[in-house]
């Protein structure tokens, strides 16, 4: 079976697990603030004059808290369900939302000057082609905002079944089934050299150990509290165990000289 046989999760909105990820307004916020962080951070210009593409928009909360900051904001999401939500609660003059297909977006060539794909190259049949899409839509020198979780996670985020992304397929698939949480699973979390394969086409700017060992300067407080055993040995995983993180924060650029 290829990546591209296994189709969509269409109607993630609608599941058990989206009560408690895409709905939750507070934690989708803190995700946002760090996004804005990250970004002040790198780019020399105010953020207010840049064009942003969420892929992966979901329900709305990240775009609207970005749009407070950028100059315009498209999300774009296959899940009906939660472009519908986002429609109907979030609406500013300068945020649009469309239903539509990370492995092929509409937007134009060159087209926009940040993109944020935040835990969503899991979700994605043809990861490869997701990159492509990324890459086609960036200006040259615009770039990616890419949080993407290890497959080595002592905790599957999105279930909470300990080591589920490492498991063989085959064994992911029953333990789903018999803990009740769904008939496969559907996620494919790659490894740390995996990650950096896919996306070795865009220079890599990391942000992963400056939000994990300065969290009040980049947000990630709620992730990493400051003094905790969680903050200790995070901040000595990514500094000295990097391969090990269980997530990683990179800003993804694309060349200057792409045409």
């Amino acid at each position: 079976m290829t990546d591209l046989d296994r189709g969509y999760q269409f109607d993630f909105a609608g599941g058990e697990v989206a009560e408690r990820m895409m709905y939750d307004r507070v934690g989708r916020e803190q995700k946002a603030a760090t996004m804005v962080a990250v970004l002040s951070d790198f780019f020399d210009q105010p953020l207010a004059e840049l064009d942003l593409l969420t892929i992966g928009a979901s329900t709305g909360i990240i775009d609207n808290y970005l749009s407070q900051h950028f100059g315009t904001v498209h999300g774009v999401d296959i899940d009906e369900r939660a472009i519908e939500h986002a429609r109907a609660n979030f609406q500013r003059d300068n945020l649009t939302y469309a239903v539509g297909d990370a492995m092929n977006l509409e937007a134009a060539d060159a087209s926009v000057d940040v993109v944020i794909c935040s835990q969503v190259y899991e979700h994605v049949p043809g990861q490869e082609q997701l990159m492509n899409e990324i890459e086609r839509v960036l200006k040259p020198g615009g770039v990616c905002y890419f949080a993407a979780n290890n497959r080595l996670m002592p905790i599957e985020p999105h279930y909470r079944i300990p080591l589920l992304s490492v498991m063989p397929k085959a064994l992911a698939d029953r333990v789903m089934r018999w803990t009740g949480k769904g008939d496969e699973y559907y996620e494919k979390h790659l490894w740390h050299r995996e990650l950096r394969t896919l996306t070795d086409r865009f220079e890599l700017i990391d942000y992963t150990v400056a939000t994990v060992t300065e969290p009040e300067r980049f947000g990630t407080e709620y992730l990493v509290p400051p003094g905790s055993a969680k903050a200790r040995i995070g901040s000595l995983l990514v500094q000295h165990a990097y391969w090990a993180s269980p997530g990683y924060i990179w800003l993804l650029r694309k060349s200057s000289a792409a045409a």
